[in-house]
């Protein structure tokens, strides 16, 4: 197989996208040394990828042999790869960069007067010549994959790859707090990071937002030392990108671990939320192995049950000391001592505490809903008349012919033991004669009827397996409400078909709304409404980000924003009708739904319509005229669904003549 085409195929493993090309590319100059690190990329990265860092450099015999495969300075012995202090050790990533683009390296050692330039087309060597340039390395991938159209071909849109490289810088970034960063866009500053501390260099790179939620965990064992921050519970949010783990300085991924942070959190964020977890992990290098996967975010842990402990251990200690788990108190004066046991020694027993004046007689402790103990018992649910006494219940199952529930009454007052084995017999139904005792009469009295006979039983049997129904009312699609009246706090009461319905003001604008910016996204008309004062926000990147890269959408549902920089934005305009102290929290909703991926683009057009909606409604009117309630009644009829809102939540519920029955006795 010619070199050439090998090493394509290697950079198939190695680089798959523009943001691999930063990575590999980024860790090098670490491993040279450098202080200062410049990443700057054009059209997501495909255009050009500039690294310029001032690190130790390369003489031109290694500029050149840099780009052969396998060759590298950072490993000697094989005893080498199990301790390895360094990001590379394969040797494989400027072959595999060069193998699928136009590479220009400009390398000067500080001990040299002149450097060296050096330029690699699709693996091919094309020239080296002297050159002036500072100390350390520059790197420029031009046109990645132009040699592999198929390649290029399928890469993701430019704003998405731009997302990817900066996530990349990212984790690069919080790794070396030490070292001076900087990432541009297209020649505009995203990233201006000076050396800082850690919680300094978080702050920087995720927002200021973080601030005021970060928790300090640190854990020092014979094992592993773990030291980072975590997220307070209350900052949990459903999709968090703030969650890092690094081991000796590199970024990984491990399912394993993460459930130990998670295990911590348990029972003090819902199921569905994720914390945020900058966690920092230093562990003997032959302990780990990292030369499990090319891009090498897989790392094994030769103790892996132990880091898992030592993780769930710290996480939880810090939660605990922050007040977030609740934990006993041992610095308190006021605590009881316990004394150590010592052998001959007396101790005296506790003197114990009672209430000598307590009386559970005492009118004070009387239930003032318990009956007068003067008054004869009288059943339940059942008027006392002065001459029947009710005997006990049958209930339907046991023979009874009847259906429901039937009180048997005895004339005279109470069974004699003949008549009570009697009607023992009865209840056990050994002595039937057509379904009643032979012999005996008895006066059955049907619960929650009006001298009504039970013929059929109108019962139905429901199997304590099935699964619950949402109900729903079944309606015509001609069918209007009539008779509206408006009820205080929200609700307004209603006829559909003949029936008596209340229904909930928030939510029925809820419904008409989500129909309402269904249609609008359809078709991009959306208005908008300015605002009197401009609301000022601070987001972090990866929000600004995604607003950027969403800018259009948002326009078209009636936004006007302004993209400050630094992730402030500037609010102007926001949709009709929409109230403006809710701006920030219909934008993160909003962020969210843009961010969930999704493969239809109708069902991300439902999202965002139910997160507009939800907010739109708040600001729906309590106290309602009757005009104004049936114009809003006949628009939710218009919807087609009055029965829920977009989140499945009760929009109306009905009264039936049961219930009222049953309140007015």
């Amino acid at each position: 197989m010619p070199e050439v085409v090998a090493n394509q195929i290697a950079a198939g493993e190695v680089v798959d996208r523009p943001s691999s090309v930063v990575k590999e590319m980024m860790e090098n100059s670490l491993d040279a040394g450098a202080r200062t690190v410049k990443v700057n990329f054009r059209d997501g990265g495909k255009e050009l990828i500039q690294i310029i860092d001032d690190g130790c450099g390369m003489s031109p015999i290694d500029a050149r042999m840099a780009f052969d495969r396998h060759a590298t300075s950072k490993i000697v012995t094989v005893e080498d790869i199990y301790a390895l202090h360094t990001f590379g050790f394969r040797g494989e990533a400027l072959a595999s960069i060069a193998a699928v683009a136009q590479v220009e390296l400009r390398t000067r050692q500080e001990g040299d007067e002149i450097g060296t330039q050096t330029e690699i087309n699709g693996g091919q060597f094309v020239s080296q010549t002297p050159v002036m340039c500072p100390v350390g390395a520059q790197f420029c991938v031009r046109n990645l994959f132009y040699n592999v159209p198929a390649r290029r071909r399928f890469l993701e849109k430019s704003t998405t790859s731009a997302s990817k490289i900066r996530a990349e810088f990212q984790r690069i970034a919080l790794c070396y707090p030490q070292v001076s960063f900087e990432l541009y866009a297209n020649d505009a500053p995203l990233y201006n990071l000076r050396p800082a501390s850690l919680a300094g260099r978080i702050v920087d790179v995720v927002g200021r937002h973080i601030k005021q939620n970060l928790l300090e965990v640190e854990a020092d064992t014979s094992i592993a030392r773990l030291e980072g921050y975590i997220g307070r519970p209350a900052a949990a949010k459903k999709r968090n990108a703030e969650q890092y783990l690094f081991v000796n300085g590199r970024f990984f991924k491990s399912l394993y671990l993460t459930s130990a942070i998670l295990k911590a959190y348990d029972k003090l964020i819902p199921a569905n939320s994720q914390p945020s977890y900058f966690l920092f992990l230093t562990i003997d290098p032959s302990r780990i192995d990292v030369n499990v996967h090319p891009q090498k975010i897989e790392v094994r842990f030769a103790d892996e049950d132990a880091v898992w402990q030592i993780v769930n251990a710290a996480v939880r200690e810090t939660l605990a000391k922050t007040g977030a788990v609740p934990m006993m108190d041992f610095d308190r004066e006021s605590t009881m001592e316990i004394p150590v046991l010592q052998k001959g020694v007396v101790y005296n027993e506790p003197a114990s505490i009672s209430n000598l004046d307590y009386n559970p007689f005492r009118e004070e402790y009387i239930d003032p809903s318990a009956p007068e103990p003067t008054v004869d018992f009288t059943g339940f649910d059942v008027p006392y008349n002065g001459g029947d006494v009710p005997a006990r219940s049958v209930s339907a199952g046991t023979g009874a012919r009847g259906g429901g529930r039937a009180t048997a009454y005895v004339r005279g007052g109470a069974l004699d033991a003949a008549e009570a084995d009697e009607f023992d017999d009865f209840e056990s139904g050994s002595d039937f004669a057509g379904g009643v005792p032979a012999g005996e009469e008895f006066d059955t009295i049907a619960s929650a009827t009006d001298g009504e006979t039970f013929d059929d039983s109108t019962l139905e049997f429901v199997s304590p397996s099935d699964e619950p129904e949402q109900q729903r009312l079944e309606m015509k699609h001609e069918a209007a409400f009539g008779e509206v009246l408006p009820l205080p706090g929200g609700y307004v009461a209603s006829l559909w078909e003949g029936r008596l319905v209340v229904v909930d003001v928030r939510r029925a604008r809820e419904r008409i709304l989500y129909e309402e910016y269904l249609r609008m996204l359809g078709h991009g008309s959306a208005v908008s409404q300015q605002l009197l004062f401009p609301e000022g926000l601070v987001l972090s990147q990866e929000e600004y980000a995604l607003l950027e890269e969403n800018a259009v959408e948002f326009a078209a549902l009636g936004f006007d924003i302004d993209f400050c920089g630094g992730g402030a934005v500037e609010v102007k305009g926001t949709p009709a009708d929409m109230p403006a102290d809710s701006v920030d929290q219909l934008l993160f909703d909003l962020l969210q739904a843009f961010a969930t991926p999704v493969s239809l683009a109708d069902v991300r057009r439902e999202k965002i319509a139910a997160a507009m909606a939800l907010s739109g409604s708040k600001c729906a009117v309590r106290n309602l005229s009757r005009e104004e309630a049936a114009a809003l009644l006949a628009r939710l009829a218009d919807t087609g669904n009055v029965s829920f809102t977009p989140s499945g939540k009760t929009i109306l519920a009905e009264i039936t003549a049961e219930e009222l029955r049953s309140k007015l006795g």
